[in-house]
C-alpha cells in the first residue's frame, strides 16, 4: 500500500508538471513582485474548473494569470497572497503570506480525469513551490484569519467580454457569508499584465521552443504545397509537425487561406481547394508548454510567384525589414498612434511603394496593425504604453490585401529583445525572400 501511494503522487507530479515548467522560484518570483504592487492589499484568484467553457470540450487549459503566477494546471485551484505588514497600535506583525489552495480529492473523479495532488501531502509545498498548500475547504478559516478587517483586496474581476473564472467563487463566498464584510475589490489585471509585459529568460526560451516547433511545420507546408490539395491539408500537415514537436496545442486557430482568402485577415474555414496561380497565405504556430508563438508566410501554390505576386511580395517583405531596421530599444512602440510606432515605418513602406490596378498606393491596403505582443496567449495583454525594451516579445507582421486581385501577402516573425537591447528574430530561420521561398518549395 505504500508503495501504491508513492506511484499515486508520482502520478499526480506528472500529470501537474507534463509541461516543460519553470523552476518554482520564477513563480514565487513573480507573486512577489505582484504582492509589492498591491500597496498592502492582499490577491485572491481561482482557477477555472474543468467544466467550464471550452474546457468541457477540449480539455483543461489553465487560466493564463493563473498559471503566470502558480505554474499550476490543475483546475479548481486558488491562490491567496498577503503581503508583509508591520507591526502597528492596534495590530501585530504580518509577515508575507502566500496559500495555493487545492480542490478535495475526489477517488470517483480520479477514475475519469487521472490522480490529482493531495494537499495534505507533505511533499506539496516542494511541488508546488509555496510555503503553504491547503485543501480549499480551509480558504474561508484562512481568508477570516490572515485578511485585516476592511481588506483591499485584488482578484481577477468579470469586465465586458470577459468572464472571469474568479466570478463565480467570489459570488458565492459573498452570499455564504464567508468573506470578511467591507472588503474593497479591485482588478488585479493591471497589475498582473504590467508584470507579463517583459518576459523573463524562462519564458523567452519556451516561446523559442514553440517557434521552432513551428518553424519545421511550415517548413514541411512549403514542401507539401501544390494546386489540388486542399487547404485543411496544409493545416492538418502544421498541427501533425509542431505537434510530433512537443507542442501541446494550437496557439490560435489556424488560417489557411489562398486565393481571394488569402485577402481574408481572420480566415478560418480552410475548407476550399488550392488552385494552381493562387497565394496562400499560411498564418499558423503551435503552443508549447503554454507559450504561443506567432508565424506567417504567403507561398505561391505551384511554387512560382507570378512577376506581380512577388511586386506585392517583395513591397511587403520591404516593409517588415523596414521596420527591424528602425527599431530601437527603449524608444521603438507598438501602437500605431504613437509616434514613435514601427507601424508608420511599414506603413510608410508600403504607400511609397507599388500601385495597385488604378494607380493607386497600396497604404489602403495595409489594414491592420503592425504586431502584437506574445506570451501565454499569442495576443499577450501587455502594457502597450511602454516602449519596447529588454523581454519585450512581440509580432511584426506588414500585410496588403487586394481583394480584386485575389492577392493578400502577409509576412510575420515572434521577435524579442535581448537583454542588450538587441532585436533577435525567432523565424529568422526560416524563408523570408521570395527566392527563398520557391527554393524551398522546391526541395532545395
Amino acid at each position: 500500500m505504500k508503495n501504491l501511494g508513492l506511484l499515486l503522487v508520482m502520478c499526480a507530479v506528472s500529470v501537474a508538471w507534463s509541461l516543460d515548467r519553470q523552476p518554482n522560484t520564477d513563480y514565487r518570483a513573480r507573486r512577489e513582485a505582484l504582492s509589492k504592487k498591491t500597496s498592502g492589499g492582499a490577491v485572491l484568484m481561482f482557477a477555472p474548473t474543468e467544466s467550464e467553457g471550452p474546457n468541457a470540450v477540449y480539455g483543461f487549459r489553465q487560466d493564463d494569470k493563473f498559471y503566470y503566477l502558480t505554474g499550476w494546471t490543475e483546475p479548481g485551484a486558488a491562490l491567496l497572497i498577503v503581503p508583509a505588514t508591520e507591526a502597528s497600535a492596534s495590530t501585530p506583525a504580518r509577515p508575507y503570506t502566500e496559500i495555493l489552495f487545492l480542490a478535495a480529492n475526489n477517488k470517483v473523479e480520479e477514475k475519469w480525469t487521472g490522480p490529482k495532488l493531495n494537499a495534505t501531502d507533505p511533499a506539496a509545498p516542494k511541488i508546488t513551490g509555496f510555503d503553504r498548500v491547503e485543501v480549499l475547504d480551509k480558504l474561508r478559516d484562512d481568508i477570516n484569519q490572515i485578511l485585516p478587517e476592511r481588506p483591499t483586496v485584488y482578484t481577477d474581476l468579470s469586465s465586458y467580454g470577459y468572464d472571469s473564472p474568479s466570478s463565480s467563487p467570489l459570488d458565492w463566498l459573498k452570499r455564504t457569508n464567508a468573506f470578511i464584510p467591507f472588503a474593497t475589490y479591485k482588478d488585479v489585471k493591471p497589475l498582473v499584465t504590467g508584470l507579463r509585459t517583459f518576459k523573463d529568460a524562462g519564458e523567452i526560451e519556451l516561446i523559442r521552443k514553440a517557434t521552432n516547433a513551428t518553424l519545421a511545420a511550415h517548413l514541411a507546408a512549403m514542401r507539401a504545397m501544390k494546386p489540388g490539395v486542399s487547404e485543411r491539408e496544409i493545416s492538418a500537415l502544421l498541427q501533425y509537425e509542431w505537434g510530433k514537436r512537443g507542442c501541446e496545442r494550437l496557439s490560435y486557430a489556424p488560417i489557411v487561406g489562398a486565393g481571394f482568402n488569402s485577402t481574408v485577415l481572420h480566415y478560418s474555414e480552410d475548407s476550399a481547394p488550392i488552385h494552381d496561380g493562387d497565394v496562400v497565405v499560411i498564418d499558423a504556430a503551435g503552443e508549447y508548454s503554454m507559450y504561443a508563438t506567432d508565424i506567417t508566410r504567403t507561398l505561391p501554390a505551384n511554387g512560382k510567384f507570378t512577376p506581380r505576386q512577388r511586386e506585392i511580395y517583395d513591397i511587403v517583405l520591404g516593409a517588415q525589414q523596414a521596420a527591424i531596421a528602425a527599431f530601437v530599444s527603449g524608444k521603438s512602440m507598438l501602437h500605431k498612434d504613437d509616434p514613435n510606432s514601427l507601424y508608420k515605418v511599414a506603413y510608410d513602406y508600403i504607400n511609397t511603394h507599388g500601385k495597385d490596378l488604378h494607380g493607386e498606393p497600396l497604404g489602403k491596403y495595409f489594414i491592420h496593425g503592425l504586431g502584437h505582443y506574445v506570451g501565454l496567449a499569442v495576443h499577450d495583454p501587455d502594457d502597450y504604453s511602454v516602449p519596447l525594451g529588454p523581454g519585450a516579445v512581440f509580432t511584426i507582421e506588414p500585410g496588403i490585401y487586394i481583394p480584386e486581385e485575389k492577392l493578400g501577402v502577409r509576412i510575420e516573425d515572434t521577435l524579442y529583445v535581448d537583454a542588450s537591447g538587441k532585436l533577435i528574430n525567432f523565424g529568422a530561420a526560416l524563408p523570408h525572400t521570395a527566392d527563398e521561398v520557391e527554393r524551398a518549395m522546391s526541395g532545395k
